[in-house]
């Protein structure tokens, strides 16, 4: 647990900002396929392997930001 706190500590919050703003939301038209993979999974689509890694890919930076944040609020308290 150590570890994972401090790699957290060292990404800087502008790289995974960016790395939501880009992988996480990419592509952008017609919509961001984090948005399309989240619905296929509400509908009970998301069955493909390749579909269920893309989730997976375009959702890490977002995860990576929770784990962060929650890093921060453990460490505040």
């Amino acid at each position: 647990m150590d570890q994972l706190t401090q790699i957290l500590d060292q990404l800087p919050w502008s790289l995974v900002l960016l790395a939501c703003l880009t992988l996480g939301l990419a592509p952008f038209v017609p919509e961001p396929h984090l948005w399309e993979k989240l619905k296929m999974l509400a509908a009970g689509t998301l069955v493909k392997p390749i579909d269920i890694f893309d989730l997976l890919m375009h959702a890490a930076p977002f995860l990576i930001a929770g784990l962060k944040l929650a890093v921060a609020g453990l460490s505040a308290k």
